[in-house]
């Protein structure tokens, strides 16, 4: 029955209201600012079909309910793409390889390509005068298209990783380097006395070097301040793919330098990479992972997925860890 003004008593989603006798429940949604077509409507505990609700009257008394579906969660900002900049020069890759360990210099090509890398890493080696016909990386990889960064691999002391970089710039022009000064055969941990000697001599010598170091946010930051342009930590032991095993020490190192960091040994799969980056890594470097896969190929492009997605996860923002659960529909507007 109605009031004397013509209106009825109702309850709507817990609220009561007073409407105006003989308005269907489609006309209500209306009223209410919702698309009849875009929700659904129970009525005295009995669920409404859509198709009906123009021709069904509201009535005094009545306990309605209106839902429609809501997100789980919020929405963030688009995402763009973001390069990063060592020494002045800005890549879209965050993904170094290396170009040892392949079957031969092709498939080190196919994995440089399907890694999308814009940046590898070259020995400095001495040239086959016996046959002058060898092939050679550059035959395969175009040092005009792809960045070459010569390397210190297998010195173990400053002056011959200086030396060695002074014949790479002769040979082909590079500044920017990658130094790497190891303290054992075994190990091949660096040797961060020698590598802070070589890193501030060559850096006075007009070098750009990247260096590889211990995961120690001290030792980083003393390379940085005697001219390293990138700190390249290492993961894991090289060529070990044990994975990152100190993310407190490497997203330390993140956090104090104002230079590039990047993960360098120890990734062995496409999950580590992503983990390297979640740190706030600038990038990582890697050799023996895609090298030594089955299929060095298909490996390239998981490990080229792996450090996009990590990238992204790292500019996303994580979650917050809870210690008990969360609900990811909202409970405020239950039925």
């Amino acid at each position: 029955m109605s009031h004397t003004d013509g209106t009825v008593s109702i309850t709507v989603n817990g609220e009561h209201r007073r409407v105006a006798a003989g308005l269907t429940l489609a006309q209500l949604a209306t009223e209410l600012g919702l698309v009849p077509e875009k929700v659904a409507v129970e009525r005295n505990l009995e669920v409404v079909p859509r198709s009906t609700l123009a021709q069904v009257p509201v009535e005094d008394g009545d306990d309605i309910e209106i839902v429609h579906f809501v997100g789980g969660g919020d929405h963030a900002a688009p995402v763009v793409e973001d390069g990063w900049t060592v020494a002045g020069r800005t890549f879209r890759s965050r993904l170094i390889v290396g170009t040892g360990k392949y079957r031969d210099f092709a498939k080190n090509a196919a994995a440089v390509e399907a890694s999308g890398a814009e940046i590898v890493t070259v020995a400095v080696r001495r040239v086959n005068v016996a046959d002058r016909n060898a092939p050679m990386l550059t035959d395969y990889i175009d040092p005009k298209r792809i960045t070459y960064l010569p390397n210190t691999a297998g010195c173990f002391d400053a002056e011959s990783a200086i030396r060695t970089l002074r014949l790479a710039r002769e040979a082909g022009g590079w500044d920017l380097v990658k130094l790497e000064v190891l303290g054992e055969a075994r190990t091949l941990y660096p040797d961060m006395v020698e590598t802070l000697r070589a890193t501030e001599i060559l850096a006075n010598e007009g070098f750009l070097p990247m260096v590889y170091c211990v995961d120690d946010p001290i030792a980083a930051k003393r390379l940085e301040n005697v001219g390293a342009v990138a700190i390249m930590p290492l993961g894991a032991p090289i060529g070990s793919g044990l994975g990152i095993q100190n993310k407190v020490t490497i997203r330390l190192i993140v956090e104090g330098a104002s230079v590039p960091v990047l993960v360098d040994a120890g990734v062995g799969t496409a999950s580590e990479a992503a983990a390297a980056m979640e740190l706030g890594c600038d990038g990582v470097l890697m050799n023996t992972a895609i090298a030594e896969a089955k299929d060095p190929i298909l490996m390239a492009r998981a490990m080229k997925a792996g450090v996009e997605a990590g990238r992204l996860a790292y500019r996303a923002g994580r979650m917050g860890v809870r210690r008990y659960a969360d609900p990811s529909s909202p409970l405020a507007g239950l039925i």
